[in-house]
């Protein structure tokens, strides 16, 4: 284990960066404008469960190949902005009435919680944040493993805590706002919009960590 004062660097220094917005935090909110707080918690859920598996694989050392690989990186770079791109222009053009939106709520939460997995399983810049950070606080003559996978989920931990915040506050936004239809469409709009800024972003944005 890292002693105490380096323990408590890696503390401040993942509770700082989880709270600074990135595409996570943002696909999270605009689910929330969307749907409410019920879609917010399921894809604050997506994005945990997304977070936990690079961890494990960043601690067995599969993600590794995302540094080594340029192929791989672009290859997962690209699918994931394809990913985020295609799912702005479909919530753009769907069309759902206010009567059909208490129907669709349980379907509608599953994909805001696999859809929140894929986002953040297609953003490689996770696995490489992870194996740029984690390393340094990390003891080489103690159980690396453990320490990989216990400071991982702390740092996911942290940036779930910010994204509940993000989730409680656009959540109660979107709820009391969800009967006007001029503000459907908004949210609608703005959804669909900010995924594909996303997706544009993960495009368009430098390979180094």
């Amino acid at each position: 284990m890292p002693n105490v004062s380096t323990f408590g660097l890696f503390l401040a220094t993942t509770f700082v960066l989880s709270i600074i917005p990135g595409p996570g935090m943002l696909y999270v909110l605009a689910r929330s404008l969307k749907g409410g707080r019920r879609e917010g918690l399921a894809s604050t859920l997506g994005n945990t469960l997304g977070g936990l598996c690079h961890v494990i694989l960043a601690a067995c050392g599969l993600s590794a190949l995302l540094m080594t690989s340029s192929l791989l990186f672009t290859l997962v770079k690209y699918a994931g902005a394809i990913y985020l791109i295609t799912l702005g222009i479909l919530t753009l053009l769907r069309r759902d009435s206010h009567i059909a939106y208490e129907a669709k709520q349980s379907a509608t939460r599953f994909s805001a919680l696999y859809q929140g997995i894929l986002t953040e399983l297609l953003n490689p810049k996770t696995a490489l944040f992870i194996l740029a950070l984690l390393p340094q606080f990390i003891n080489p003559h103690g159980a690396v493993f453990w320490q990989f996978l216990l400071l991982g989920s702390i740092t996911v931990l942290f940036n779930t805590l910010s994204d509940l915040v993000v989730t409680v506050l656009a959540g109660s936004v979107g709820q009391y706002l969800q009967k006007s239809l001029r503000f459907q469409r908004g949210q609608k709009l703005l959804s669909g919009c900010t995924m594909i800024a996303l997706g544009i972003y993960a495009a368009v944005a430098d390979n180094k960590a």
